[in-house]
């Protein structure tokens, strides 16, 4: 169903420079991540991460743009932890000498006390604008406006999980906006890291890991391998968050109500997921080209496909996307977006927008604050439905409020 031209064209395509000068405008945009490591759960020093930023020269602090993240929507508070993780059974698939390390961040309804969470550290955002040689404030992405209380007391409740996996080359925080709105509907969040995968990676103790996975030449094989080891890093993630307590202000979770959602890359990995671990109840595809095929028996489990025009029957990713939604049950859905862009469904053109670059796709793209409402609604619908048995109905036709959505059948 898919060969290694659909691979490099869409399953890698979430690179750290989402618009350079080539393509929109004398303006580029970066975004990244951040990972970790020891065999327990510990809350982690190091600050979430992620980038953005461009402009045609360097500008000074009075004329700097804003970047803030939406509104969530939910009625909860939202909080913020770092923890990190390292399986001490399992061996790095990049650095075999290595245990298998992780940065994850759970996001979840809070008492709304103590400062406001950084959206990136320093040392990433640095690392990233320096990197990709934009002309901004290297900080740049520290400044974003974000919403989750830095390692808030959670309040009480037992709630049902949503594991965030991000695109290649892209660190958990590209995913915030999404994050910050289900955890204020009610979901413990958490966003993964999946190490030597994001653009840049800052570990505990101010060690820094760069991307292997950008270095290696994109095959069908590769996409495979890596959809499957990030489905091996989210069963341990599950492993360690469900095992029991987490800490004296850690949200508490129902290990019966688990979901993965997932961008490109981690899309295809929320559909290995679905298959190989059954505590998954439901799952998410971002616009991902499937790496590994649902099998031909198909699955009952829920799974939502939200993309854009790329993998409608006959466009550029072939019958990847028909070929697999023949094989789920009438639970899941496939909702396309035309006019959505590959990083319309993640913060990334949001931070453009308000950057003043032009987008990816020209002036019909869905982009900014819109593209993010789209992403939030529905995924929140879905897994409102499906963890939560609450009643969705802007899955089941077209709706007013989001007319550029279309529901494939």
């Amino acid at each position: 169903m898919r060969t290694p031209e659909h691979l490099v064209r869409s399953a890698f395509v979430a690179t750290a420079v989402v618009a350079c000068t080539a393509l929109v405008a004398p303006s580029a945009v970066a975004l990244a991540g951040a990972a970790a490591g020891p065999t327990s759960v510990v809350a982690a020093s190091a600050a979430p991460t992620s980038a953005v930023a461009p402009s045609e020269a360097t500008p000074s602090d009075a004329d700097e743009p804003t970047l803030a993240l939406p509104e969530p929507t939910g009625r909860y508070p939202v909080g913020l932890m770092p923890l990190h993780l390292v399986d001490e059974d399992r061996a790095d698939p990049w650095v075999p000498e290595a245990r298998r390390e992780l940065m994850v961040s759970l996001w979840y309804p809070a008492v709304p006390r103590g400062r406001i969470a950084p959206y990136t550290s320093e040392a990433v955002s640095t690392a990233i604008i320096e990197g990709a040689r934009l002309p901004v404030a290297p900080d740049i992405l520290t400044t974003v406006e974000t919403h989750a209380h830095d390692r808030a007391p959670a309040l009480p409740g037992r709630r049902p999980l949503v594991v965030l996996s991000p695109g290649a080359s892209l660190s958990r925080e590209s995913l915030t906006s999404l994050a910050e709105d289900l955890a204020s509907r009610g979901y413990v969040v958490v966003g993964v890291d999946h190490t030597y995968e994001a653009r840049v990676v800052e570990l505990p103790g101010g060690r820094v890991a760069g991307c292997l996975l950008c270095e290696r030449e994109n095959t069908a094989e590769l996409g495979a391998w890596v959809a499957r080891g990030r489905s091996a890093d989210v069963s341990f993630v599950l492993d360690e968050l469900t095992r029991g307590w987490l800490g004296t202000h850690a949200p508490v979770i129902d290990a019966r109500r688990i979901a993965v959602v997932g961008h490109s890359i981690g899309g295809a990995s929320a559909a290995v997921s679905i298959m190989d671990d059954p505590r998954v109840d439901a799952g998410v595809n971002l616009d991902g080209t499937f790496q590994v095929d649902f099998p031909e028996g198909g699955t009952d489990r829920p799974f939502l496909m939200l993309g854009g025009a790329a993998h409608e029957p006959g466009a550029g990713d072939g019958t990847d996307w028909p070929d697999n939604f023949a094989r789920l049950g009438a639970t899941s859905r496939w909702l396309q977006v035309p006019t959505a862009n590959h990083g319309s469904f993640t913060d990334q053109l949001m931070f453009l927008d308000q950057l003043g670059v032009p987008l990816p796709g020209g002036p019909g793209t869905i982009g900014g604050e819109r593209g993010v409402r789209i992403t939030t609604a529905y995924v929140g619908a879905f897994l409102d439905r499906h963890l939560r048995g609450l009643d969705a109905p802007l899955l089941d036709g077209p709706s007013a409020a989001y007319p550029e959505v279309e529901l494939q059948d």
